[in-house]
């Protein structure tokens, strides 16, 4: 049995049970995500509906079945000017955290209870509360995309309060006189790096960037123009330092410029000759 309304119709299946649908945008006659016990489920699901299309927040439900972790996938490739690192952590992040336990149901299906859910089953594992931020927060980004660009989803559902903020302890800072220690006990041809970091403030990635060229020993100054990276795969990968502001020079006491020149002399080539 069929019952006409002015929007969509509703009728009765087999089972007993009602199916609402209703003409899209396009001219496409759509069959509600589900059915329903009573009738005035399904009719009040049409008002619903019609009020959607009326203000213009309608989704094609069927632009929705793409399964989460193929999207992520793909969000994590088309993301311009993603860092190496970052472009890591998303991918870890998306194969250890979102793809085994979200990863195969459609974005369509995503609901803030579901988001919810996988949250509290991962904190409930054991995973740290810090890459579960970070995991929740590349969830709401991605998911955000679907909505407002690409026009998947009629919301995003991560509205967790404070889920995408990180909590880390705060690190203990290293007096003077204890990375004077550890540069004393490290391996000789280590002792510089410590230096650097302690004196210079310069990243581990910055400083493993240093070349020859880059230590200005008359004037007592490091010039950073670059880092070096190592990649999950091995792969060593010279890029620009992580901000705009990060191809500096920097002045050094000057007591580095003595162990800059022990340390080039022992664990360094000699510059090429013109």
């Amino acid at each position: 049995m069929s019952v006409r309304r002015r929007f969509g119709r509703v009728r009765q299946l087999p089972s007993g049970r009602w199916q609402a649908r209703y003409p899209g945008p396009d001219g496409v006659l759509r069959n509600a995500p589900e059915t329903f016990t009573r009738r005035g489920d399904a009719e009040r699901w049409l008002s619903a509906a019609e009020t959607d299309l009326g203000r213009g927040d309608w989704a094609d439900p069927e632009a929705g079945i793409v399964p989460v972790g193929e999207y992520i996938g793909r969000w994590i490739e088309e993301r311009p000017g993603l860092a190496i690192r970052t472009v890591e952590l998303y991918e870890g992040l998306l194969r250890n955290h979102i793809g085994p336990h979200i990863g195969q149901v459609m974005l369509g299906d995503m609901s803030a209870a579901r988001v919810r859910t996988w949250r509290k089953d991962l904190l409930d594992a054991g995973v740290g509360a810090v890459t579960v931020a970070k995991a929740y927060r590349l969830l709401k980004a991605a998911m955000n995309t679907a909505h407002l660009e690409d026009g998947l989803i009629k919301s995003n559902p991560c509205v967790i309060k404070g889920a995408s903020a990180e909590k880390s302890p705060e690190r203990p800072i290293a007096t003077i006189k204890e990375a004077l220690k550890a540069a004393d006990a490290i391996q000789p041809r280590y002792r510089l790096m410590v230096l650097l970091a302690t004196f210079a403030s310069l990243r581990f990635a910055e400083m493993v960037g240093l070349q020859r060229q880059d230590l200005d020993l008359v004037n007592g100054v490091v010039h950073v123009r670059r880092q070096a990276i190592q990649t999950n795969k091995q792969q060593i990968i010279s890029t620009d330092p992580k901000s705009a502001a990060g191809k500096r020079r920097v002045i050094v006491p000057p007591f580095m410029v003595a162990e800059m020149t022990a340390h080039l002399d022992r664990f360094v080539k000699p510059a090429k000759s013109a």
